[in-house]
């Protein structure tokens, strides 16, 4: 063999072991303060003892390392204090026998294994925070916890909420709540159930009060309760007490028109005492996939991207309430927010490209035109609306 062709050939492993290297540090794995890495030898007693999202990779794999700033995010948020999950990693490169048990033959795969059980679930959606997160939410909520014994309160849909004994107590607690005690062989019952579901899709926006219904064929306690005695029973209630029964006529007009009363009463009543509540002066609304294109389609509209248990969030909560106060009266300008983990809010997340949380978008007649990067206090964060009011103005 020439001695040409030999050093050629020489010099091309050396490229190709330089690229290699090169890909090892370049595929970013700036997660390592948050990400757990697993070999074979850790892996069994880590998912014994705790669920675990794993992600199967191989360094020199592009989707991998664009996926990698989103894994190290999702590990800051899971990683610390006394979590139920770890977001874990395994380099297929160097624990192949153990990804091959895994049935690992592309990178990444993702799986979520559930403490004490060896076989993972494997993650088929999009690869952004919104989508992984609402998968874990799934994962683990259909692992029995100490939680699961008390229900959250039921998810409307298109603002109509179904209630069972379960969680009737825990939904109607607090604020204004129009409810609806039926039978379904009821025909009175029947002829309004259209209409009702009209009076909660037309107030779905409007988190100062919930419109929700109640099988008494089903749930009889809960009807015996507030001695439900005839089909169908429409009860105003506040803060769990019964202030009302309505007995008008049962069109749209008339029942929403009865709704509008009752909150105008209520609010008068806390303004007398001189404290309105967060329930009557609803300052800050809150959008799904099925509201949001209506709700910021005219004027300025600032809206938060959220998860309930991102830190950041929490701690940004009441501080947007306040700027939503700030702007009650102005009709041109609206304070509002999307929980992203919601089910009704994943596409819309997606959509509109919400990558972390918070995310702060504003949008003009419907289209995004700024996102909001500075400090999170109240003044700042007013301005920034102001600017963009007066910007607008001036045009």
């Amino acid at each position: 063999m020439a001695p040409s062709f030999v050093n050629f050939v020489i010099f091309k492993k050396q490229i190709c072991f330089f690229l290699f290297m090169l890909s090892q540090v370049s595929s970013g794995h700036e997660d390592d303060m948050h990400t757990v890495q697993y070999t074979k030898d850790t892996f069994l007693d880590e998912i014994k003892e705790k669920n675990n999202f794993v992600m199967f990779y191989a360094p020199w794999c592009g989707h991998c390392q664009r996926l990698g700033p989103t894994w190290a995010q999702l590990a800051e948020m899971y990683n610390e204090g006394d979590s139920n999950i770890k977001i874990a990693k395994v380099d297929c490169t160097v624990e192949s026998t153990l990804c091959s048990e895994h049935d690992v033959t592309g990178y990444p795969t993702l799986k979520f294994f559930k403490v004490g059980e060896s076989k993972g679930i494997k993650f088929r959606g999009t690869r952004d925070l919104p989508s992984l997160t609402s998968f874990i939410n799934e994962q683990l909520g259909s692992i029995p916890t100490v939680e699961d014994e008390v229900p959250s309160p039921p998810e409307p849909v298109n603002g109509l909420s179904e209630l069972t004994e379960e969680s009737f107590n825990a939904h109607v607690e607090k604020g204004h709540h129009f409810v609806k005690f039926y039978a379904p062989w009821c025909g009175h019952c029947q002829k309004l159930a259209p209409t009702w579901e009209e009076l909660a899709n037309s107030l779905r926006n409007d988190d100062s009060v919930s419109i929700s219904k109640v099988d008494c064929t089903l749930y009889r306690s809960v009807c015996e309760q507030f001695e439900i005695k005839g089909y169908p029973t429409l009860l105003w209630i506040e803060d769990g007490k019964k202030v009302d029964k309505y007995t008008g006529q049962r069109t749209h007009e008339d029942l929403k028109a009865y709704v509008s009363a009752m909150l105008e009463k209520s609010a008068e009543q806390s303004t007398n005492k001189d404290e309105i509540s967060d329930s009557t002066l609803h300052t800050v609304l809150s959008l799904t996939g099925d509201s949001f294109e209506h709700s910021v389609e005219k004027g300025v509209s600032f809206v938060k991207f959220f998860a309930p248990w991102c830190g950041h969030c929490k701690h940004l909560a009441p501080t947007w309430e306040e700027l939503g106060k700030k702007f009650f009266a102005n009709e041109n300008v609206h304070i509002a927010k999307v929980d992203c983990t919601l089910n009704t809010s994943k596409q819309l997340c997606y959509e509109q490209e919400v990558d972390g949380f918070p995310t702060l978008y504003l949008y003009r007649n419907g289209r995004k035109v700024s996102e909001y990067n500075g400090s999170r206090n109240l003044d700042d964060l007013y301005g920034f609306v102001m600017n963009h009011l007066r910007s607008h103005d001036e045009l």
